[in-house]
C-alpha cells in the first residue's frame, strides 16, 4: 500500500485517465473490534463498484473487465493489519493503486475519467510527513515518519554503510591521541555521500528533515554538504543502529514542541485578522472564500467533519445519508485552499472556540 505523497506523485494522479478511473474510498480502523469489519465493507465496496461500471453504458466490455481485474488485484494487496483511519483505492485501464490515509473518509465510490485525490491530500497534510535522519561514522539511516511513529525507510540509497574505520594503533600509542571517527577522511567522504544521496530524496520528497546522532556527526554532516543545513538537529546517537522505538522517542519532545509552537502561531494569526477585519469561519463562509481564491490560512481542528448539502450560493448543514449530500466538504476546501497557495494547519480539537471546527485568514 502506498503512502508518500510527492508532488510528482500527486501530479501523476491527478492527470486525466481513459474512461472508467474508479475511485474506492472506506473508512478503516486501527484496532479491535472496529476493524473487524473492515474487510467487509471493503469486498462490498469494490462489488459495488464493479456494479457500476456493468451499467454504465459509456463502459465498454473490454475496459470493463480490465479495470474490473485491476480492482481485484487491488483488493488483494491491502494490508488490513496493518490499516490506518481510511483507505483508497484507485483503478483505471492497465493500472491500480492503494493508498492507506491516516486521516477517515467517507465511503464513496467514483466513476470518472480522474481519480478521486481531495482526501488522500487532505490526509497527508493532516499527517504532517517527516524524515529522520540517523548519523552515525559507519552507517546512515532514514527513518519516515507520520503521526505516531516512524519506519525505516529502505529507498533512495538508505540506508548507507561503511565498515569500521582503521586507525593505526601504533600511531596511537606513539603520540598518545585519542583517534576520533569524526576526524577520520574516510568519515568525511562517507557523510558527503550521504549528503549528496540526502539531497536527491529531498528534491523528489520534500518535507520537514530531522537529524539525530553525536555533536560531533552533526557537524561533519553540515560540513560536508548542504542538504541537511535547515534541519533541525537532534543530539542523540546510536539510533542508526536503533530501533524505530527509539528514535520515535527521542524525536517526539521536539515534534510535539514545534507543535505547541505551531498552534500558538496559528491563534496569533487568527486574533491578529479578527482585528483587520480578515477572518472567516464555518464551512459556508470558508468554501465560498476558498473558490474565490481568498484564503491565506485556513486552520482546521483535526477531527472535525461535517455533511452539507449545496443549495446553490450557500452550503447547508445537513445528516449523513441524504440525497446530495457532501461528506467530505472539510478535505474539499483543504485541497481547494492548497491548490490557491494557502497555508493549511490542522490544530488540536476545541481549539478554534467559537469558529464552528475551522476558521481562515484571509487574503483581502
Amino acid at each position: 500500500m502506498e503512502h508518500d505523497l510527492s508532488p510528482a506523485t500527486l501530479a501523476e494522479l491527478r492527470r486525466p485517465r481513459p474512461y472508467p478511473a474508479v475511485s474506492v474510498l472506506t473508512p478503516t480502523h486501527r484496532r479491535d473490534p472496529l476493524n473487524a469489519q473492515d474487510a467487509v465493507r471493503l469486498r462490498n465496496a469494490v462489488a459495488e463498484a464493479k456494479k457500476k461500471l456493468e451499467s454504465d453504458p459509456a463502459v465498454t466490455r473490454d475496459r470493463r473487465v480490465d479495470v474490473a481485474r485491476q480492482l481485484d488485484q487491488a483488493l488483494a494487496e491491502v494490508d488490513l493489519a496493518h490499516s490506518e483511519d481510511g483507505l483508497a483505492i484507485f483503478a483505471a485501464p492497465g493500472e491500480h493503486q492503494v493508498w492507506s490515509l491516516a486521516r477517515t473518509v467517507p465511503e464513496r465510490i467514483v466513476v470518472s475519467d480522474t481519480f478521486l485525490t481531495r482526501n488522500l491530500v487532505s490526509a497527508h497534510t493532516a499527517e504532517r510527513p517527516f524524515w529522520v535522519l540517523s548519523v552515525s561514522a559507519d552507517r546512515v539511516t532514514l527513518w519516515n515518519g507520520g503521526v505516531d511513529r516512524v519506519v525505516e525507510e529502505r529507498s533512495g540509497g538508505f540506508p548507507l554503510n561503511r565498515e569500521a574505520p582503521n586507525f593505526d594503533p601504533e600511531r596511537q600509542e606513539r603520540i598518545g591521541d585519542q583517534p576520533s571517527s569524526f576526524r577520520d577522511e574516510g568519515t568525511r567522504r562517507f557523510l558527503r555521500d550521504a549528503d549528496t544521496a540526502l539531497g536527491r530524496l529531498l528534491r523528489d520528497h520534500p518535507r520537514p528533515l530531522y537529524v539525530t546522532g553525536e555533536p560531533a556527526a552533526l557537524s561533519l554532516l553540515c560540513e560536508a554538504g548542504s542538504a541537511a543545513k535547515d534541519a533541525v538537529h537532534v543530539q542523540h546517537g546510536g539510533l542508526a543502529h536503533g530501533t524505530p522505538e527509539a528514535v520515535w522517542q527521542a524525536v517526539r519532545p521536539v515534534l510535539e514542541s514545534e507543535a505547541r509552537k505551531r498552534t500558538e502561531d496559528v491563534a496569533r494569526s487568527l486574533e491578529s485578522a479578527r482585528g483587520r477585519k480578515e477572518f472567516a469561519a464555518g464551512v459556508d463562509e470558508l468554501w465560498q472564500s476558498a473558490r474565490e481564491g481568498r484564503v491565506r490560512l485556513l486552520a482546521v481542528e483535526e477531527n472535525y467533519r461535517i455533511t452539507v448539502r449545496d443549495a446553490g450560493d450557500h452550503l447547508i448543514v445537513t445528516g449523513d445519508g441524504e440525497l446530495d449530500t457532501r461528506e467530505d466538504i472539510v478535505d474539499e476546501i483543504v485541497e481547494q485552499c492548497l491548490e490557491t497557495g494557502a497555508e493549511v494547519r490542522f490544530v488540536p480539537d476545541g481549539m478554534l472556540g467559537d469558529a464552528d471546527g475551522m476558521a481562515g485568514v484571509l487574503r483581502y
